[in-house]
C-alpha cells in the first residue's frame, strides 16, 4: 500500500501562474488587448472589459495559491504478483484531513503504458474529514516489473482557467509473472518423488536440516531425551524424529541472446520462460526442494543450501523469489554454456548439487545449440539422477526453414542429448507445455528409466 499527503495545495504564486490553462492565457491576453486598445481609442467601458477579462484568471490564480486543502491519498494493489494476461485491481482512496471541505478535485494515477490507459477521476466537493474511494483494473500480457504512481491530485478553478498539479510521494511496484499451466503427474528418469518412496533416513545419522538435537517440548516422550546434549546444554534435549528426505530438482534456463530469435509473448523465449516457470511450481508442489538456475551460472535461491529451497515458510518465499527472477529475466550476453556445466557438475557458483553423490533431477530448456554447446549440455547429464532436455529451434519458431542457420539439425541435437542419457524432446511452436511434459514421463518410461512421480 502506498499512500502519502502533498500538504497544501499552495506553493509559490509563480508556480500557481505556471497553472494557467489555454483558457486562462487567452482571457489574460484578451484582457490585456483589449485594456490597451481602450487606452488608446479613449474607451472606458472597453477598458474595464478588458480590465475584467484580465483580472478573472488572475483572482483564480490567487485563490487557489490561497487554498489549503490538506488531503492524503492511499494505493492498495491486489494481488501484487499477477501471472501474464491477468488482472490486478488497484484502489484508491483519498482523505480530506483539513477543517475546510474540498472543491472539485481531479485524480490521477501513472501507470506503464503496457498496463493500460492512464485512470483519472473527478472527486466532487469532500467534507471535512470524508473521504473518497476509486478503483480501476491494470492487465499487462509481457512479464516484468511496472511501478505504479506517484499518485497525483489535480485543482482547478470553476471557470477552469488555472489547473495545478500536486504529486504524492509513494508508489507500488506491480509484478507479473509468466503464465504456469498445471502439470500432470508423471514418472521421470532417476527421480524419486519429492518424498520419495523409502527414502525417509534417521537425522541422528544424516539430517537435512539439523543434526542437532531439539529442545524439549511439553508431551515429547521422555525415552527420546538425549542425555548427552542435556548435560552439555544445560536443559533437556530430545532426539528428533526420521524426517523424510527431499529430492532435490534443478531447473536449468537457457537465456543466451544468441540461442532465441524474435520477441513478445508468443516468441520462442517466452516460451521457455513460461515453461520453467511451470516445472518449478509443479516441482514445488510434489515436494522437491529446487532451484533455478541459468546459462550465466547463477542459481536463484541463493548459494545459503546449495541454492536450494528448504521446507516450510521458507519453501514459500522461495517459490515467490523464484517467480520475481523469472518475472524480469532477459537475455544474457554470453555465448556458451560453460559456466552452467560447471554449475550443475559442482565446480560453478550454483555449487551443491550433489556432486559427489549423483543426486538430483536436472530439467533444462535449451535454446539453438552448436556442435561445442551440445557436448557441454550432454556432458551435464554425468553428475546427475535423471535428466530432460526441450529444445527449441529458432528457425523454426520463426518461421523459416531449418537450413536456415550453420548448426545441426535438430534431430542430430536431440540425437547426442540422448545418447548422453538425457530424455530429450523438441518444443516446437504451439505446443502446450504439460503435453510435453506428459510425454517426457512416457519417454522415460519407455526407455526403462527408473524413476518416481514428479
Amino acid at each position: 500500500m502506498g499512500a502519502g499527503a502533498p500538504g497544501g495545495a499552495g506553493g509559490g504564486l509563480r508556480t500557481s501562474l505556471s497553472g494557467l490553462t489555454t483558457r486562462g492565457r487567452s482571457f489574460l491576453a484578451a484582457g490585456i488587448a483589449a485594456a490597451a486598445c481602450a487606452y488608446v481609442l479613449g474607451q472606458g467601458a472597453l477598458l474595464r472589459v478588458g480590465l475584467l477579462l484580465a483580472l478573472l484568471p488572475l483572482i483564480c490564480v490567487y485563490a487557489l495559491h490561497r487554498t489549503r486543502h490538506r488531503v492524503s491519498g492511499s494505493r492498495r494493489l491486489t494481488p501484487e504478483r499477477v501471472s501474464a494476461g491477468a488482472e490486478a485491481r488497484v484502489q484508491l482512496r483519498m482523505d480530506n484531513v483539513s477543517r475546510l471541505p474540498t472543491g472539485l478535485l481531479m485524480l490521477q494515477d501513472r501507470v506503464p503504458y503496457v498496463l493500460g490507459p492512464r485512470p483519472r477521476f473527478v472527486l466532487d466537493r469532500v467534507e471535512p474529514g470524508g473521504r473518497r474511494e476509486v478503483s480501476y483494473r491494470v492487465r499487462s500480457d509481457l512479464r516484468g516489473r511496472y511501478p505504479l504512481g506517484p499518485l497525483q491530485l489535480r485543482l482547478t478553478d470553476p471557470f477552469g482557467l488555472v489547473e495545478l498539479t500536486r504529486s504524492f510521494s509513494a508508489y507500488d511496484t506491480l509484478t507479473v509473472i509468466p503464465r504456469t499451466e498445471p502439470l500432470p503427474p508423471v514418472r521421470l528418469a532417476g527421480q524419486a518423488s519429492g518424498y520419495g518412496d523409502g527414502s525417509r533416513r534417521s537425522l541422528a545419522l544424516a539430517g537435512e536440516d539439523d543434526v542437532i538435537p531439539r529442545d524439549y517440548r511439553r508431551g515429547d516422550d521422555l525415552r527420546r531425551v538425549h542425555w548427552r546434549s542435556t548435560a552439555r546444554y544445560g536443559e533437556l534435549m530430545v532426539r528428533r524424529e526420521e524426517q523424510p528426505q527431499r529430492s532435490r530438482a534443478t531447473v536449468l534456463l537457457d537465456t543466451r541472446s544468441t540461442a532465441f530469435e524474435g520477441a513478445g509473448p508468443d516468441s520462442a523465449f517466452e516460451w521457455a520462460v513460461s515453461a520453467a516457470a511451470s516445472a518449478l511450481v509443479h516441482l514445488l508442489e510434489h515436494g522437491f526442494a529446487v532451484r533455478l538456475l541459468t546459462d550465466t551460472g547463477d542459481s536463484v535461491p541463493g548459494e545459503g543450501g546449495g541454492g536450494f529451497t528448504s521446507g516450510g515458510h521458507e519453501s514459500a518465499e522461495a517459490a515467490g523469489l523464484l517467480m520475481d527472477t523469472l518475472a524480469v529475466v532477459g537475455h544474457s550476453d554470453g555465448a556458451g554454456l560453460s559456466r552452467a556445466h560447471d554449475a550443475v557438475r559442482g565446480g560453478g557458483a550454483g555449487g551443491g548439487f550433489g556432486a559427489a553423490r549423483g543426486e538430483g533431477l536436472l530439467i533444462a530448456f535449451f535454446g539453438d545449440l552448436d556442435e561445442v554447446q551440445t557436448e557441454l549440455a550432454a556432458r551435464m547429464r554425468q553428475r546427475t539422477g535423471g535428466a530432460v532436455a526441450f529444445v527449441l529451434d529458432s528457425a523454426t519458431w520463426a518461421g523459416r526453414p531449418a537450413q536456415a542457420h550453420a548448426l545441426p539439425p535438430l534431430e542430430q541435437r536431440l540425437g547426442r542429448l540422448r545418447d548422453a542419457g538425457w530424455t530429450a524432446l523438441a518444443a516446437p511452436p504451439g505446443t502446450a507445455f504439460g503435453e510435453l511434459w506428459r510425454s517426457a514421463g512416457t519417454t522415460a518410461l519407455g526407455a526403462g528409466a527408473p524413476g518416481g512421480r514428479a
